[in-house]
């Protein structure tokens, strides 16, 4: 696994689909405090620390059907759990390199995983067999995520490309000259029409995954190296994070950025964030300083901050239906913990 050291006015926007049912106008003020937004919180506690990687864990992910959890590490395993107790069900090994990143199949049946040997895997979850070898890369490969269809993979390396896979042959369908720099996350929206990628380099590009085409580029004024960037659920929106210690909310059809994210530790690590939506609308981020960090989502308050790992949270995971919480630390961590709303 490769760790390196790597608000404008828009009036009124409707959130639509499963992610918003209300206006936000970028003028939006608290309901009424931090008080009253904490007096209906209910906090996250630690449920289960799961120990097992021999090197730092760096990715988690719950299965999209919510029954596993995975975990990638440098120790070149990905582990599989139980989401529900923490149960160890099963170890995929077979990368002579450490492994960055992991992805699940939309069905959960597939888990392709991403290395620094050069190459990505996908696997057969339920019996742990290696499907396909995926070679191409000329470089560490440090990202990966299945379509939605999933039967298309994105991954990004250290070549400074992003590469489109056909999983059904293992084939590489096309190759972009996506950065200038490490590619440090690639991500699907929700039809797959669209990929995201980000890049050391400081930029966010948005990408037409029928033809290649790169169809925009966001920058920031100030140019921080983006160490990760996903689309929000319902598509219309990126959550990327910089290496200045901050989280940034785009609108990627104005290339205009609505909201900013701060108090966490980010200058160094790609660590990962996400949308909570299960309960509420929250984001949530590893943390240098060995916490995680949640957000009201609209009011960008520090809503809770998770105490227990004891290295960088380098990855975290928000349950598809339940209000659990994973996350994943380096080095002198090495566990996996799980976080409920009780």
């Amino acid at each position: 696994m490769t760790l390196s050291n790597k608000g404008v006015g828009l009036g009124s926007i409707e959130f639509v689909g499963e992610f918003f049912l209300r206006q936000w106008r970028d003028s939006w003020q608290p309901m009424a405090c931090e008080a009253q937004e904490l007096d209906k919180y209910v906090p996250y506690e630690q449920k289960y620390a799961l120990s097992g990687h021999k090197r730092a864990v760096s990715s988690v992910k719950f299965s999209p059907d919510g029954k596993f959890l995975g975990s990638s590490s440098a120790d070149k395993t990905v582990r599989i759990w139980s989401a529900f107790d923490g149960a160890f069900k099963k170890e995929l090994e077979g990368h002579s390199g450490g492994i960055s990143d992991f992805a699940w199949s939309s069905d959960s049946r597939y888990i392709c995983s991403a290395s620094d040997d050069k190459t990505l895997r996908i696997w057969d979850a339920q019996t742990g067999v290696c499907v396909k070898i995926l070679k191409g890369h000329t470089n560490y490969v440090f990202c990966v995520n299945f379509n939605p269809q999933s039967n298309l993979i994105a991954s990004g390396s250290f070549d400074e490309t992003v590469k489109l896979w056909d999983v059904k042959t293992g084939k590489c369908l096309k190759t972009l000259p996506a950065h200038s720099d490490p590619v440090t996350a690639v991500h699907f929206n929700r039809d797959g029409s669209l990929i995201v990628s980000s890049s050391y380099d400081g930029l966010c590009r948005i990408w037409d995954t029928a033809t290649g085409h790169c169809l925009k580029t966001l920058i920031d004024d100030e140019n921080p190296p983006v160490s990760f960037v996903k689309f929000s659920p319902n598509g219309k929106f990126i959550l990327a994070g910089t290496l200045d210690n901050t989280l940034r909310l785009w609108n990627h059809y104005t290339g205009k950025f609505l909201k900013t994210y701060t108090g966490h530790v980010n200058e160094k690590y790609s660590i990962f964030s996400t949308f909570s939506v299960t309960n509420g609308k929250y984001i949530v981020s590893g943390s240098e300083d060995c916490y995680i960090y949640l957000w009201d989502l609209q009011s960008r308050n520090i809503i809770q901050k998770l105490e227990g790992h004891t290295d960088t949270v380098i990855s975290v995971s928000c349950h598809p239906i339940e209000n659990k919480i994973a996350s994943g630390a380096l080095e002198n961590d090495k566990t996996v913990r799980i976080w409920v709303q009780e």
